[in-house]
């Protein structure tokens, strides 16, 4: 007698992965910004970075990727000469390989996606160092370029200098890196990708400062 394979059992739904557990479903998004001004409304967007995050089964975050891009003043857009010094862009330059928001928006908002849909997530939440800052000309670029699918909430952050000053003492990005016995280049500082990067360390060393606590809480 024959007898039949076994009726295949149904696969069990898999386990959200440790970072989707950890943030309620939200996928941590590191984000900068380097702009022509204070004002999201008037003033020019002209970089902007990101870098997401990956946590391995001990619940242990670190950076993964950065990505970062130039981008071309809105028109119109304002552009204050004090902050051009401060961060060292000319937004003109003929060398600069610029694109427009929409364009720079659209290639980082993908990787977004991805790395969403790869973390069993449902969206992205910003990461920034005074981060509504940073949202706000996002948002407001997104309005811009008429882009009707933003993968980062509209209004959550997680916000590095709040977090630094409970989880260190310190709410400026420098000193809060050096409480954290982290580097940081003055050199290299207020460009969109070095800041989203160094940010981006700093919120994962405090993080995984406070894991224990998480722990023993979900337990």
């Amino acid at each position: 007698m024959v007898l039949s394979d076994p009726a295949p059992q149904l696969a069990q739904a898999s386990a959200p992965s440790p970072i989707a557990s950890r943030f309620r479903g939200f996928l941590p998004v590191v984000v900068d910004v380097e702009t022509g001004g204070f004002n999201c409304a008037t003033d020019a967007l002209l970089e902007i970075a990101i870098v997401t995050v990956q946590m391995d089964a001990d619940g242990r975050l670190s950076p993964q990727e950065s990505h970062a891009y130039h981008v071309r003043p809105f028109e119109g857009a304002n552009m204050e000469k004090a902050s051009l010094e401060v961060n060292g862009i000319d937004p003109f330059h003929p060398l600069r390989p610029a694109l427009g928001e929409s364009d720079a928006l659209g290639r980082l908002f993908k990787i977004v996606r991805t790395a969403i849909k790869d973390a069993g997530c449902t969206k992205a939440v910003l990461v920034g160092h005074n981060a509504h800052f940073d949202l706000g000309f996002l948002n407001a670029a997104v309005v811009r370029a008429g882009i009707k699918r933003n993968p980062f909430h509209p209004f959550s952050v997680f916000d590095t200098a709040t977090l630094g000053g409970v989880a260190l003492g310190q709410t400026v990005l420098k000193r809060a890196l050096s409480a954290a016995k982290l580097d940081y280049n003055d050199k290299e500082a207020h460009s969109a990708r070095y800041d989203t990067e160094r940010t981006a360390e700093l919120f994962c060393h405090i993080v995984n400062a406070f894991q224990p606590i998480y722990t023993a809480h979900s337990e």
